[in-house]
């Protein structure tokens, strides 16, 4: 690197942390979170609502793990004044509804590392529970029989493992976040096969496989879709109609369309895959975010709406949206959300606790649970093959497996 754009950047950083020092609440600790919390993105972005002591501790686990050089005596001071100045806040007091369903909640301890921030869980045919470990550059395998975790490490460093998938020969595919790279990992051996992104640019996030063998993947603030072969190695991308509608979560329609929705807009757009041809779907509010989507056997799609607090439900045939408010409120944060049979199963994120939220359509009724452990925070779900629930808890570094009564 050129010497004068390292001192550039070093004196950009060093204007940033007194900048950032004078914003701050006073108190000790405050220096380092301004020299070491802005090295690498705005504190203000990463703090939302704040955390919990026992939050902040896993977050301060997190940004080690992912690389930031701290001693214990910086971790000791920088941690009190986090939990002091910046507690949680705002979060929406769950709602739990009564219903006529008894379900059991097992929560699965995941770290080896402490920290690992499970982004995603995965349900394989073999019965085992599959998690991205975000923070530290793993996948792990949980045994829902024994409770044994085993971690398997991966090969570009802080590659940012986020969706996961499962192909026919029980190789686990993840996409590299961070590390603009989709990745496949042989569970019987361990070895890893990383597939670039054109350019070495993207953001490969959430990941299904298709019908056909490809891997298929929305890459977000590249506002692109992807195809991977995996018998070639090619890689194909499809830009989203709308700017900055920012791909995230997918689904495949019985008939094999992807349905994907647009997190920075509200729309719902589907690509037909032999042609990777888009099509949107403007939801009716201007102000919906949907994260997660799910599809029923009718070939209706089914999203979370983030910013509203709503599930909502598109008849791709006729257009026609309907939506229904989450039981806890409009700043719940509903997120990973599955169909299992007819039935909906979600969570709402930003509920204190955290819950589990069963949505009957047939009789339009609600009912939810309070997740052991608070949850914290359910990016995603996926379902066994016995039909029962699995979301992973980011901030609680574990993996919950919800059974359902048959």
């Amino acid at each position: 690197m050129n010497p004068r754009t390292v001192a550039a950047g070093a004196l950009l950083l060093a204007a940033g942390a007194a900048s950032a020092q004078q914003a701050l609440p006073p108190g000790p600790g405050r220096d380092l979170v301004a020299a070491k919390c802005y090295a690498c993105h705005t504190f203000e972005a990463r703090v939302g609502n704040g955390y919990t002591a026992e939050g902040w501790n896993t977050v301060m686990r997190m940004m080690t793990n992912h690389g930031l050089a701290l001693t214990q005596a910086e971790i000791a001071q920088i941690t009190p004044y986090l939990v002091q100045n910046f507690p949680e806040k705002n979060k929406a007091p769950a709602v739990i509804v009564p219903g006529p369903l008894n379900v059991e909640m097992t929560l699965f301890r995941t770290g080896i590392t402490p920290g690992s921030r499970p982004h995603d869980p995965l349900a394989t045919r073999d019965g085992a529970l599959w998690y991205t470990g975000q923070m530290t550059n793993t996948l792990g395998r949980v045994d829902p029989k024994t409770g044994q975790v085993r971690e398997f490490p991966l090969k570009s460093p802080h590659s940012g493992p986020h969706g996961l998938t499962e192909d026919r020969q029980g190789n686990i595919w993840y996409t590299g976040n961070a590390g603009a790279l989709v990745g496949k990992l042989d569970p019987r051996t361990g070895d890893v096969t990383e597939y670039k992104m054109p350019g070495g640019k993207g953001d490969p996030h959430t990941v299904l496989m298709g019908r056909d063998g490809a891997v298929w993947f929305t890459a977000q603030n590249a506002n692109q879709v992807g195809r991977l072969d995996p018998k070639t190695g090619e890689i194909k991308l499809v830009s989203m109609p709308t700017p900055g509608a920012r791909p995230y979560g997918m689904a495949w329609d019985p008939r094999g369309n992807l349905f994907i929705v647009e997190f920075g807009t509200n729309g719902v757009a589907m690509v037909t895959p032999e042609t990777m041809a888009v099509r949107e779907f403007k939801l009716p509010d201007p102000g919906s975010r949907p994260r997660r989507i799910a599809i029923t056997p009718d070939n209706k799609v089914w999203y979370t709406d983030y910013s509203r607090g709503m599930l909502g439900r598109l008849d791709p045939g006729t257009g026609e949206v309907r939506e229904w408010p989450s039981p806890s409120g409009a700043k719940s944060a509903p997120y990973g959300i599955s169909a299992i049979g007819d039935v909906i199963w979600y969570s709402e994120s930003e509920a204190a606790p955290n819950t589990v939220v069963r949505f009957d359509p047939s009789t339009e009724k609600f009912q939810s649970w309070a997740i052991p452990g608070g949850g914290n925070i359910v990016r995603n779900t996926s379902v066994t093959t016995d039909g029962n629930f699995v979301l992973a808890n980011s901030l609680v570094n574990a993996v919950t497996l919800v059974k359902i009564p048959k």
